[in-house]
């Protein structure tokens, strides 16, 4: 079953966290796409893991560099991993189990643990009006658990039991390569967030199925891989899917809801995270939706 999975990791300056990432999956094939770090990943992958095959590009996006990374591989089915995760025992070989039990599963998620052993959420709901009214003015907060009032990050979900769900958070997703060729590979303009949102999206709407399943386990840092910034980056993510899957008149619902939203949390937050918002508002008030995606 090894010889099924082949592996993908997308680097960019990821000296820090790569070796682990990489060590835990020595055995399956693997190919590392380095999206032009400039401290060294490059070298330290060839020097320690002379085995992986690395292929280097300018930087082209979480869904760029994975795009590369699947053409790059022939096996059954792909394990997109994060450079900041590490496969736990045998992951890999438990989630293609569960892919060949379940024929129609064009994605696999594992639970993602942080480094304590605490759960990581990883289920996600698709991006709406209401679902972001629900995260960004705090509504969230009056029920966690619930669906109506926490979808967009899963609320109530069942961890310990596997489930289909809408989508869920991209640090290791164990991918289907007969429904990736029915259904394509990722969106590039999505440059970095909710590029899986979007293709996870796209397997549902053509009739393929995306499961969690807590039978296998990944340890995910967090934020590493991109440093915790690129807040607006975020933004734009979330207008792009739904400009791309809802119309653009509700991209730009969005956009009013998030830029008054954002503009009152800057006023109650101060430091680091009032700037951090600040700067999003800022983003957002700069132009209408078809502005902001161009």
């Amino acid at each position: 079953m090894a010889d099924d999975v082949s592996v993908v990791v997308v680097t960019w300056n990821a000296i820090g966290h790569v070796e682990r990432c990489l060590e835990s999956v020595r055995g399956h094939d693997t190919v590392v796409v380095d999206n032009g770090s400039s401290d060294g990943t490059p070298g330290l992958v060839r020097e320690r893991f002379p085995d992986v095959r690395l292929i280097e590009q300018g930087n082209a996006g979480m869904g760029g560099g994975n795009n590369t990374g699947m053409r790059a591989t022939g096996g059954r089915y792909c394990l997109l991993l994060n450079s900041d995760a590490w496969v736990v025992g045998d992951a890999i070989e438990r989630l293609a189990a569960f892919a060949d039990a379940h024929p129609r599963a064009a994605v696999v998620g594992p639970r993602l643990s942080n480094p304590d052993g605490s759960l990581q959420r990883s289920v996600r709901g698709d991006p709406s009006v209401w679902r972001l009214a629900t995260e960004y003015l705090f509504l969230r907060k009056l029920a966690p658990r619930s669906q109506a009032f926490n979808a967009f990050y899963g609320g109530g979900f069942d961890y310990r039991a596997s489930a289909q769900v809408e989508s869920l958070f991209g640090a290791a997703l164990l991918v289907r390569r007969e429904a990736v060729e029915q259904v394509g590979m990722f969106d590039e303009s999505f440059f970095m967030f909710s590029e899986e949102t979007d293709w996870l999206y796209r397997f549902r709407q053509a009739g393929w199925e995306v499961w969690f399943t807590p039978d296998a386990e990944v340890v995910h840092l967090g934020g590493a891989s991109h440093g915790g910034r690129l807040y607006v980056e975020n933004l734009r993510g979330i207008l792009r899917f739904l400009a791309k899957n809802k119309g653009r008149a509700e991209a730009a619902r969005a956009r009013l809801l998030l830029l008054w939203s954002l503009r009152l949390r800057a006023l109650f937050f101060r430091g680091e995270r009032g700037a951090m918002y600040d700067e999003g508002a800022r983003f957002l008030a700069s132009g209408d939706v078809q502005a902001l995606l161009s």
